[in-house]
């Protein structure tokens, strides 16, 4: 008989004792349990003691954290949150060094712990730590324990970033600009300033007039790459904030000053180069928080064109008016008699801007009143027409010169590519938590907009006359042009250079070829005789999809905490048993290089007990943190397993493709559909390749629609065989 749901069977550990195996009934208090535990042990005071994990963080158990203890589960008797955290706050302020190195070395360990941390904060914990920073006498490993304290504690949200004090700010701000400073107190003061920028408006302005970019380039060129992840960490946050603080000030907009510094700090080669030389092609492999990093640095600074994007032209504004006719002044230089009428420059110039390819002939200041792409399309076409002005004369001329209708309407192209490049790489919107999709080739050019532009025009006036386009078809050429370039963006060019290369393999020819190839599992084998092989097949490969996902789950996998920092990453790893009868998961101090035993996975659920996984925005841990703002990102890689008695696992997947491994595995193992994007597309290609196979010998065979008739009845069956 399985023993009831509501007792749990432990060993509790107390030093120099022997350990007590009881069982826990879930019905009674907490602090009865520990009464009964210290009398097992003629311990007195019990409502000074209390259990803890004896494996892992250690966490505290409360009356709400306990219906997490599983049967075998080690815990310990410890002295309660409160007592801990007066002893601690009295041992952290004692006279002797060697004292007050342990207590932080001990603090820094359970400030990770909720319970302590609010015991501990209640007791003006955090304005200790605080004063201990501020008066600047603390250095080395107890400075390091220190601030690692105080950042695990503020973590919690328990108190608000605003209480910080401007000496605290300068001190820490001091560690960063301080050559030769520890790199274990670099990282944690890194770390908090990017948390106080993130976290409080107030402390942004006062973080950013002590902290420059240009004074975080130092340590992008050191060899530690996490120093390196913290301080584009602490770049990106000052980016990211500074238009959010401004936005809402008088109606002038001082927003666009802040925003040309910052544009004008990140566009800077200096920066530029570092990063491309010191990390991107730098001696070691970018790890996953870096590369989102640089992912967001991308996105950030593309968004400073959100604004161009966004604005409309105003047909009356000489001034721009004036960069439209410097297009034309380029492009039909000398074209120009200075002795003409009025009427005749009008006539002419109608003529130039109608071979210029702008919709509107007359007032081409019209084409650049829709957003997207506004102002930005033309900012393009007149860094095409001066840095790349042969290029530019010539697609305008070929074009213009043309008369059988197959000419390329330079501005209208400009124009509909502009805002296609916009939506390709989503300007003006936020980057994604968990993304790490950058271009390593756009840090390779001070103007990467500006040349990645040049070099699309000129793929799309290519594929305009391979495909002998006319202006009907102008929308199938975009949707090709669309399909080339985000073809060679998923190839991950290092430079423009590559880009080229990588866009002059997929002609329009080879474009129909990869769509003819990828149409085969959906054009071909449509006849009924097809169909009806294809439907036996189908359950043979889905059974072996089946197993390849049970497979990885005995694998096991490994998922980031949820609710921890990305700079300070903790991990959980979780498997099958190899019997498919268990799932064992535990805590990770770092990243495994090989295969996870179970001996080190201390928490099982029988998968017996398993009722239902569920996804997205019906998963418990995204709707405790709706607070949070969990973007779309996040819903789609998160998942739960529900299990008995009424708990669940957690997971946020580190990536789309881990995820539909995992929920399909977990549906495989509860004798579910396996619905993910990847089984139908695993699906597909499979069964292609089985019918290929199956259908190699009837090669240029017509199949019939329909079997072969029946033949008529003979006329009597008056008939034998005779044998030999």
């Amino acid at each position: 008989m399985p023993p009831p749901a509501d007792i749990v069977k432990v060993a509790i550990e107390w030093p120099g004792a022997n350990a007590q195996l009881i069982e826990i009934d879930q019905k009674k208090p907490l602090s009865s349990i520990i009464r009964e535990v210290c009398d097992g042990w003629s311990l007195s005071g019990s409502e000074q003691f209390a259990l803890r994990y004896a494996d892992g963080p250690q966490l505290y158990i409360t009356e709400q954290s306990r219906s997490e203890i599983k049967n075998g589960t080690i815990l310990r008797l410890a002295i309660s949150p409160t007592r801990a955290a007066r002893q601690l706050l009295e041992r952290i302020q004692s006279h002797g060094m060697d004292a007050r190195l342990e207590a932080l070395k001990e603090l820094a360990k359970l400030s990770a712990d909720g319970t302590f941390a609010t015991e501990f904060i209640n007791m003006e914990g955090i304005v200790v730590l605080a004063r201990l920073v501020e008066s600047g006498t603390h250095f080395g490993e107890m400075l390091a324990f220190t601030l690692t304290a105080f950042l695990e504690l503020m973590d919690h949200g328990i108190v608000s970033w605003d209480l910080i004090s401007l000496s605290f700010i300068k001190q820490i701000a001091g560690y960063v600009n301080q050559p030769m400073v520890d790199v274990s107190i670099l990282q944690r003061s890194l770390a908090i300033l990017e948390s106080m920028v993130l976290n409080s408006h107030s402390l942004y302005h006062r973080v950013a007039q002590e902290i420059t970019v240009g004074q975080l380039i130092a340590h992008l060129q050191v060899s530690n790459q996490e120093i390196q992840t913290y301080a584009i960490a602490l770049i990106n946050a000052l980016f990211l904030k500074a238009p959010e603080d401004r936005r809402q000030e008088e109606h002038t907009n001082p927003l666009d000053l802040r925003l040309t510094e910052m544009a004008s700090t990140l566009a800077q080669k200096h920066l530029r180069s570092i990063i491309l030389n010191h990390i991107i092609r730098g001696n070691r492999p970018i790890k996953a928080e870096m590369a989102h990093q640089l992912y967001v640095l991308q996105v950030l600074t593309f968004n400073l064109l959100e604004e161009r994007m966004m604005t409309k032209m105003d047909p009356s504004d000489q001034a721009q008016r004036d960069i439209i006719f410097e297009l034309r002044r380029i492009a039909f230089d000398g074209d120009n008699d200075p002795n003409s009428s009025t009427e005749k420059r009008k006539a002419m110039y109608t003529k130039d801007y109608k071979m210029l390819g702008f919709t509107n002939h007359v007032n081409p200041a019209m084409d650049f009143t829709q957003t997207p792409p506004g102002m930005l399309a033309l900012d393009n076409m007149l860094y095409l027409a001066k840095l790349h002005q042969d290029t530019y004369i010539r697609i305008v001329l070929e074009n213009s010169s043309r008369e059988d209708k197959h000419e390329c309407p330079f501005g209208r192209c400009a124009i509909e590519l502009t805002r296609m490049l916009c939506e390709i790489l989503q300007v003006g919107e936020l980057p994604n938590e968990g993304c790490n999709d950058y271009h390593p080739m756009f840090f390779t050019h001070d103007r990467a907009w500006e040349e990645f532009f040049c070099v699309c025009v000129q793929l799309l006036n290519k594929t305009w006359k391979e495909m002998r386009a006319t202006a009907e078809d102008f929308n199938k050429v975009m949707q090709v042009v669309r399909e080339q370039i985000t073809r060679a963006l998923a190839m991950k060019p290092s430079s423009l250079d590559q880009l080229k290369s990588k866009l002059r393999g997929l002609s329009y020819t080879e474009i129909l070829r990869l769509r003819q190839s990828e149409r085969l599992s959906q054009d071909d084998f449509q006849s009924p005789p097809i169909i009806e092989l294809r439907e036996r097949i189908q359950p043979e490969i889905l059974e072996l999809i089946k197993q390849q996902r049970l497979n990885r789950l005995c694998e096991g996998g490994c998922f980031r905490k949820i609710g921890n920092r990305r700079r300070q990453e903790k991990f959980w790893f979780c498997r099958l048993s190899l019997n498919h009868k268990v799932l064992h998961y535990g805590d990770l101090e770092e990243l495994p290089q090989g295969e996870v035993p179970f001996e080190l996975l201390t928490d099982k659920i029988p998968v017996a007990d398993i009722k239902s996984v569920v996804t997205g925005k019906d998963c418990p841990h995204m709707k405790e943190k709706s607070a949070l703002k969990q973007n779309k990102e996040v819903l789609e890689l998160a998942f739960s397993i529900l299990h008995d008695p009424d708990e669940a696992l957690n997971f946020i997947a580190p990536n789309k493709y881990e995820y539909c491994i995992w929920t399909d595995g977990l549906c495989a193992l509860l004798g579910r559909e396996m619905g993910s994007d990847l089984t139908r597309s695993d699906l597909d290609t499979l069964i292609s390749m089985e019918m290929k196979l199956r259908l190699l010998d009837l090669e240029n065979i017509t199949i019939p629609e329909a079997p072969p008739p029946v033949p008529k009845e003979p006329s009597t069956y008056n008939f034998t065989y005779h044998y030999g």
